[in-house]
């Protein structure tokens, strides 16, 4: 049976601002139906890369391939004008698009906007207008959505509605590529993880083989810590690290297995304390502090009063 052919493919891309490189060698595929997190620090060329996959940017080597067409691109900032009301806002962009005004008032009611629809953005909270920005992605019905930074100042509620909707989006058949700043945003929503550092890709993979390699632990104060090692690695738990305080790091053993090994060995424990690790910690291990960012596009002479629209969900 012949496998399905990736909703996007990213090959040897790199973008370079005179000797400065944003992007260097990026290389990755996103299957049908999944979604894939870009994650990394600020500068680290997750935009970047966004921009080129939607046409914005013109890359200096590489290509980036984006399988169907309409595309939905929810970019940072998100191109709303304070003082136009919600629907007023997508009907702009309808008819740049080329689809009818009955579609505004469908995607209004599919993001939960239909109540604020004559709200001007200004006074929506962060959460609205993010769902507003995903709205207008939404106008062309797009198989691929590519969403910049989607839970930045989302509370944990608004979080929870992004994944739930971003899912349904997935089991119909269509596909997702986000960026984020923060791993623990968006580990739970992603069937795949990109995470990059400094214009490259330091980690490609399942957020579950990521878990596996950083895994929670258990840190064990014993008057003896080399002679439990010793009894739990004869156990199968294997992965236990002395710490410089000399306490006994221990992964994927439990208290109680921890405690029957300490008693095997005829070792005191003076206390066991669970140390899970916290997904941005794993993202700080992985990853370098920004190095200034190259700018995604030319600053213009003038200052324009009020941003300008960007083209979400035009076809490309």
């Amino acid at each position: 049976m012949t496998a399905a052919k990736p909703a996007l493919v990213v090959r040897g891309l790199s973008k370079r601002y005179e000797l400065d490189p944003a992007v260097e060698n990026v290389s990755f595929s996103v299957a049908t139906g999944s979604t894939a997190a870009v994650v990394g620090p600020a500068g680290a060329g997750k935009t970047t890369v966004l921009r080129i996959l939607l046409g914005l940017l013109e890359p200096s080597s590489g290509s980036a391939e984006i399988g169907s067409s309409p595309v939905g691109g929810m970019l940072t900032p998100r191109g709303l004008h304070p003082a136009r009301a919600a629907r007023d806002h997508l009907l702009v962009y309808a008819a740049a698009a080329g689809v009818p005004d009955a579609r505004v008032d469908a995607v209004l009611e599919a993001v939960g906007l239909d109540t604020a629809a004559r709200v001007k953005t200004g006074a929506l909270s962060v959460g609205q207008q993010t769902r507003l920005a995903l709205a207008t992605a939404l106008l062309t019905d797009p198989r691929v959505l590519t969403l910049d930074e989607p839970t930045e100042g989302l509370d944990a509620a608004e979080r929870g509605w992004l994944h739930d909707f971003l899912r349904r989006h997935t089991r119909r058949g269509g596909t997702v590529l986000l960026s984020s700043t923060s791993l623990a945003a968006v580990v739970a929503m992603a069937d795949q993880l990109i995470v990059m550092s400094e214009g490259a890709v330091v980690y490609q993979g399942t957020p579950a083989k990521l878990r596996r390699n950083h895994p929670d632990r258990l840190v064990v104060a014993a008057s003896t810590p080399v002679a439990l090692a010793t009894v739990l690695a004869a156990r199968g738990y294997t992965d236990a690290v002395i710490r410089p305080d000399g306490r006994l790091a221990v992964a994927e053993a439990s208290e109680a297995e921890v405690r029957d090994a300490a008693k095997a060995a005829g070792v005191r424990l003076d206390s066991v304390t669970p140390d899970p690790i916290h997904p941005d910690r794993v993202l700080a291990s992985l990853t370098k502090p920004s190095r200034t960012a190259a700018p995604m596009f030319p600053v213009p002479a003038a200052h324009t009063p009020h941003p300008q629209p960007t083209p979400y969900g035009i076809p490309r």
